[in-house]
């Protein structure tokens, strides 16, 4: 497996075209990682992602920790060949699933103790066990344990969150590197909304000369102004010949606001989860083919979108599917909404490489449906 490297291409205003190179090829950025919580981007196939545009995917410490065990994944070979796909894998750290899944833990300075959702036993996480099981995993970018506060949060309670993530990602790069493991670690940047705990954040993280950092805390139920401002704060501080990864933000303009602040990378589950759902995502923007007007329409979800879903189906007969609860239906609508995220970021890139990339992002807003000067999003 070869090393990690980042290269820094075009700037255009804080807009950001680069290069991530990994031991399993590279990922051009801006760009966005389907989500394989359990080594799966539900309803798709590898050749799927391939064929949608996809370069990494994410997949979940947490949730492989629990099932089906990271000690198997590792006697298989790995995530890559446990999953069958041979680009880049990125995992979080599972602190946001243990705070939001387990309903029962205590959190200390030696880590989390919690009960699986899986089946109620007593399980617990370090800063040196994340950092374990990630290798186990074999993935090519890992994550330290962190605690993600839910907005709002005091500045007492941030800053007691924030130096015990501070201190947990000081074990855990001492972990990483004794272990000399291959994989780049990130650092995860919390500090909430407050200004200056970000700062700190920032100052602290970037001088252990990590490969790369993540902005962490946000989407969590703060206001979209503040987690556009936080986003901006945030990137502007970190170091420009390292990848930025804005984490768990992803409905569509978010993700142009934050490329015009110069994020690099991203994740969610809205184009898979919503696409079970019947949520398309389209370039005039989301619709829901369960609605009774798409009955009798025979227009593919997106004319400007070449995959398998528009190329072959009507919007009439994707909602026969929903209706009848035909599994078809979440694969093909899976599809298209993966496919729409990596068309997203590549029309990103492509504005960026030409110096478009302001004039890119109104016309955007506006055919999308949001009036860029709200700060509201549309979907």
């Amino acid at each position: 497996m070869g090393g990690f490297s980042f290269e820094l291409g075009r700037i255009d205003g804080a807009a950001r075209l680069g290069r991530m190179f990994t031991g399993h090829g590279a990922v051009d950025t801006p760009a966005f990682m389907p989500v394989a919580t359990q080594g799966s981007v539900k309803s798709l196939a590898p050749a799927d992602l391939i064929a949608a545009g996809a370069q990494i995917v994410l997949a979940n410490t947490y949730h492989l920790m629990l099932r089906p065990g990271h000690e198997l994944v590792r006697e298989l070979g790995g995530l890559h060949r446990f999953m069958g796909w041979d680009g880049p894998i990125l995992t979080d750290s599972g602190g946001f699933q243990v705070f939001s899944l387990s309903k029962l833990r205590r959190i200390g300075e030696d880590g989390v103790e919690f009960r699986s959702h899986v089946d109620g036993s007593l399980r617990t996480l370090s800063a040196e066990s994340c950092i374990a099981v990630q290798h186990a995993l074999g993935v090519d970018v890992l994550h330290p344990l962190d605690e993600c506060l839910a907005h709002p949060a005091t500045a007492i309670e941030t800053e007691r969150s924030l130096a015990l993530t501070l201190r947990w990602l000081g074990r855990a790069v001492a972990a990483h590197r004794a272990a000399g493991a291959p994989g780049a670690l990130f650092g995860i940047v919390q500090g909430g909304s407050h200004e200056a705990l970000r700062r700190r954040a920032v100052e602290e993280t970037c001088a252990l000369g990590l490969p790369g950092h993540a902005i962490g805390g946000l989407a969590v139920g703060e206001p979209k102004p503040v987690m556009y401002d936080v986003t901006e704060l945030v990137a502007g501080l970190l170091p420009a010949d390292r990848p930025r990864y804005l984490m768990g933000v992803g409905k569509p303009t978010d993700l142009v606001e934050a490329v015009a602040r110069g994020v690099d990378l991203f994740d969610c589950v809205l184009p898979t989860r919503n696409a079970r759902n019947g949520q398309a995502f389209t370039s005039d923007g989301p619709l829901n083919i369960t609605n009774a007007r798409f009955a009798r329409d025979p227009a593919p979800l997106d004319g400007e979108c070449s995959c398998e879903a528009c190329r072959g189906f009507s919007r009439a007969y994707l909602r026969h599917l929903f209706g009848a609860r035909e599994l078809l239906a979440y694969r093909l609508l899976t599809l298209h909404n993966v496919t729409f995220y990596q068309r997203l970021m590549r029309d990103m890139r492509r504005a960026i490489a030409a110096g478009v990339f302001d004039a890119y992002r109104s016309q955007f807003l506006v055919r999308y449906g949001t009036d860029p000067t709200s700060g509201e999003a549309g979907d």
